[in-house]
């Protein structure tokens, strides 16, 4: 039977807004289900080759959302924006504003229609075997599994949707009658909110904690690898790797030769270019839309 779809939005002591939204996906029956223990995946390079938001553009792209200007122009103000925010991560406003042209006056459904789509044509073929299997794993012991990423929840759910996962913690974009304001409730989920919103979500689940397990390749989710019992890096970056040494965690690079190297290229500068490309081909569709 499909499970009831549900979103809920908690804010925390620090202002970190969490946005959790179940799958939808089938549940199964496992045979020793266990509802204190959960896994929580970061999805850019950890479940998925590339930064999602790479492949939602380029399929934007594909759809004539985009044009070559908009992708240069825009897409530059976005990677100086991510470099912005990077190198000075206590103030991630302007990141922040460069995140609201994504979803501006898109309705919801819009958005996760589209994302439905791309996902089955751009980034399933990119889903690690490896972490899609230790996923499973997880959910044949019975546990929950949810994805934790930065990028709007709904698309999020939408990713969990078609891996059978049990939903999305992802940033929350603030929706009125339906569109998206081009405003964001709280932060982006990035850093130590995914650790907070971790936390949330095991408070409201009833999780254990130290029972619950979480997988990241980046350093930026240290804290939300240090707030569970049981952390294990994925296709690490440097950073995280030699965290990951020092902490006896688990290592698992799913990662070859030459294929990590062109992994690397949409999974940093090219992502930041094609985010903002995204929220550019998103406002020219407005603009024809509307002549």
């Amino acid at each position: 039977m499909a499970r009831t779809r549900r979103t809920t939005v908690s804010t925390d002591r620090h202002g970190h807004t969490a946005g959790w939204a179940e799958s939808g996906a089938a549940a199964g029956t496992p045979v020793l289900p266990d509802p204190a223990a959960a896994a929580f995946f970061d999805v850019d390079n950890t479940m998925m080759q590339g930064a999602s938001i790479y492949w939602f553009a380029r399929g934007l792209a594909a759809r004539n959302y985009l044009t070559t200007g908009d992708l240069i122009r825009f897409g530059w103000q976005q990677l100086r924006f991510r470099v912005l925010a990077t190198e000075h991560a206590g103030d991630m406003s302007q990141a922040k504003e460069a995140a609201l042209a994504f979803v501006e006056g898109w309705r919801v459904e819009d958005v996760e229609r589209l994302a439905e789509e791309i996902f089955d044509e751009l980034m399933a073929p990119r889903i690690w075997g490896g972490t899609r299997h230790l996923a499973q794993r997880h959910l044949d012991a019975g546990e929950r599994v949810w994805l934790v990423s930065a990028a709007p929840v709904e698309i999020g759910r939408v990713i969990a949707a078609r891996l059978g996962l049990t939903g999305a913690i992802g940033t929350v974009a603030e929706v009125l009658d339906g569109a998206y304001t081009g405003r964001l409730v709280g932060d982006l989920m990035h850093g130590a909110a995914k650790a907070d919103a971790v936390a949330q979500l095991a408070a409201v689940e009833g999780l254990e904690l130290s029972r619950c397990s979480a997988y990241s390749d980046s350093a930026n989710d240290l804290p939300m690898l240090s707030t569970v019992g049981r952390a294990v890096a994925i296709n690490p970056d440097a950073l995280l790797l030699r965290q990951a040494r020092q902490q006896g965690w688990e290592v698992r690079d799913f990662r070859t030769g030459r294929r990590a190297a062109r992994i690397a290229v949409p999974s940093t500068a090219a992502a930041g270019l094609l985010a903002g490309a995204a929220g550019a081909g998103l406002a020219l569709h407005r603009r024809r839309r509307s002549a």
